[in-house]
């Protein structure tokens, strides 16, 4: 090999050695990018309020702030390019004394309002998968009597 194409080579691989990652934003694509997050929380957080199980945690909710956190929410864990720059969950729910059949409310809503926007089964699967864990600091066991 000769020696130009050799020395051409080894630059090549240690520029991509020191390439930052590309984050994977297949989620986000398969949710349907910013076209589609806003406009599916928004629906979400209408039905949120509506629904007579947990409505009483959201009446004094900005629902506009409350879309927007959602979206950049669920964008940042899609792999899309938003930050969320809101509280932890453990901030944002404490106190509330939200309960798993509250939690698992919501995510019932999550997922009827993505069936709604025709989101793929698997896109939603991977997307309930990555808030799963957030259900530890937003479930509050119940305070002794």
């Amino acid at each position: 090999m000769p020696k130009g194409l050799l020395l051409a080579l080894t630059l090549l691989l240690l520029m991509l050695a020191g390439a930052p990652a590309r984050a994977d934003d297949s989620l986000y694509r398969a949710l349907g990018g910013a076209a589609v997050l806003r406009p599916m929380m928004d629906e979400f957080v209408g039905r949120l309020a509506a629904d007579r199980r947990i409505a009483r945690f959201f009446e004094k909710t900005n629902r506009e702030e409350l879309a927007a956190q959602l979206t950049a929410q669920v964008c940042q864990l899609s792999g899309g390019p938003c930050a969320y720059e809101g509280p932890t969950m453990r901030q944002a729910h404490e106190g509330m004394e939200v309960r798993r059949a509250d939690f698992n409310a919501l995510v019932e809503l999550l997922q009827v309002t993505m069936d709604a926007r025709g989101v793929p089964v698997r896109a939603q699967n991977r997307l309930l998968a990555l808030l799963a864990p957030m259900h530890r600091d937003i479930i509050e066991p119940p305070q002794p009597q």
